[in-house]
């Protein structure tokens, strides 16, 4: 049947290893040209990396594990607000908006793997465990996007009654 909407959320199965749906979603996000093998590795790769430092120093994040890790980093890059453009009598307003649940997460994603893709010269594993790691811990390049994007919308504030 061509055509048919699917819901993707409901057909996502949750990856093999951690058994957790939001990992399985990065890892989808993280694939290139349908390699899911080398998107999986990449990302096992740097959360046994992460396991690693976590037994190191145990009290650099408040996680006890390296889903933990992942996880907090995802929720710390979450953003609440952004501005969006909005054409209001013949100019445009960027106007502060709340971002819904889903967005935030597609975003936190996305700024993740912008941070880590934009640094070269190392193996991606590597890059990948030192940006969730500083994400963890409110530091990291998708961190100052989050910044810059709160303070964009705090900026814009005066416009906020255009928002719907």
């Amino acid at each position: 049947m061509s055509g048919r909407i699917t819901h993707s959320q409901a057909q996502l199965r949750p990856d093999p290893k951690f058994n957790d749906k939001v990992l399985a979603k990065f890892t989808n996000c993280i694939m290139l040209d349908g390699r899911k093998t080398a998107a999986e590795r990449v990302i096992y790769d740097a959360l046994d990396e992460i396991k690693a430092r976590l037994e190191k120093h145990p009290d650099a994040v408040d996680a006890q594990d390296e889903l933990g890790v992942f996880h907090l980093a995802v929720n710390n890059v979450k953003p609440f607000l952004e501005v969006r453009s909005k054409r209001i009598g013949g100019a445009n307003y960027q106007v502060p908006m709340q971002v819904k649940s889903g967005r935030q997460q597609s975003l936190a994603f996305r700024w993740i793997i912008a941070a880590f893709r934009s640094e070269k010269g190392r193996p991606a594993h590597h890059k990948l465990c030192d940006e969730l790691w500083a994400a963890a811990r409110n530091e990291g390049k998708a961190m100052n996007t989050r910044d810059q994007t709160h303070r964009m919308a705090e900026a814009n504030k005066a416009f906020a009654h255009f928002a719907r």
